[in-house]
C-alpha cells in the first residue's frame, strides 16, 4: 500500500446503478490515497439518486442536468481534482482500478506525463467480441498513422495523467471523441507518453456495452479533426 502518494479519479458515469457503487469502493481501495470525483451524466436508471445519497469524506458527485458525454463529463471531473496525478476510470467494471499500481509508476519517476493502460499488450482479458477488437486496433491504427506514434490502444478507458501537464490542454470533445482529442492533442504538446498492460473484463452489449459502430465512425472523424483542424 502507498498511502502517500495521492491521486484523483475521476469517473464519468451514465446509467450503471449496478456498477458505481463497487467502481468506487474499488477506486478507494486502490492502494493509494484517492480522492474520488463522480460525474453523473443525466442518468435516469436510479444511478443519480443512489450518488445524492452518498456520503464519504474522500468522495465528491457532481450532477449533469442532462446527459452531455463522456468528454464533457471529464472536463468537469478534471476542473475538480486537485492531487497530482489523474486517473480516468470507467463505471462499468470493465477497468480495474487495481491497475493502477502498475500505470502510475513512470508517472512517479518522472519519466511519463500520459499513461494509457493498453488491453493489448498481454494483460489478462475477457474473451469475446472480434469486431469490437477489430475496430479499436483500426481506430488505434489510424491514429497512429495522424499522431506518428505507436500506441497499442488508443481508445482504452483506463488513462492517467500529471495534473499539471493535463490542466495545460484545452478540450473540447463532448462525448467518446475524448480518446482521439487527448491522444492527439498530448501527441502535438510532445508529452512523455507511456503504455502499460493492464486486465480488462469486457461487457457483451446484452450486458450493456454502450460503444457501437457508429462511435467508431465518429472517432475516425475525430483523429482527422484534432491533427488538422483544431
Amino acid at each position: 500500500m502507498d498511502t502517500e502518494t495521492k491521486i484523483s479519479v475521476v469517473i464519468p458515469v451514465f446509467n450503471e446503478a449496478k456498477t458505481i457503487g463497487t467502481v468506487i469502493d474499488r477506486a478507494l481501495k486502490c492502494g493509494f490515497d484517492s480522492e474520488v470525483i463522480v460525474v453523473d451524466d443525466g442518468s435516469s436508471d436510479g444511478t443519480r439518486e443512489f450518488l445524492q445519497k452518498f456520503e464519504h469524506p474522500k468522495v465528491r458527485c457532481f450532477f449533469h442536468a442532462r446527459n452531455k458525454g463522456k468528454g464533457a463529463a471529464l472536463r468537469l471531473g478534471f476542473a475538480a481534482a486537485s492531487n497530482p496525478y489523474v486517473f480516468v476510470q470507467d463505471a462499468d467494471l470493465e477497468y480495474d482500478p487495481a491497475d493502477y499500481k502498475h500505470m502510475i509508476g513512470p508517472l512517479l519517476d518522472g519519466r511519463a506525463d500520459m499513461v494509457f493502460g493498453s488491453r493489448f499488450l498481454g494483460g489478462p482479458h475477457r474473451v469475446l467480441l472480434f469486431w469490437h477488437y477489430f475496430g479499436n486496433r483500426m481506430l488505434t491504427l489510424a491514429s497512429n498513422i495522424i499522431s506518428d506514434l505507436n500506441l497499442s490502444d488508443m481508445e482504452t478507458g483506463q488513462k492517467a495523467f500529471r495534473r499539471d501537464r493535463l490542466m495545460e490542454l484545452k478540450l473540447s470533445a463532448d462525448r467518446f471523441t475524448f480518446e482521439p482529442e487527448i491522444t492527439a492533442k498530448a501527441a502535438r504538446a510532445h508529452w512523455r507518453i507511456y503504455e502499460v498492460p493492464i486486465s480488462y473484463s469486457g461487457r457483451t452489449y446484452d450486458e450493456g456495452k454502450k460503444i457501437g459502430w457508429r462511435d467508431a465512425i465518429t472517432a475516425i472523424c475525430a483523429i482527422f479533426y484534432y491533427r488538422f483542424l483544431d
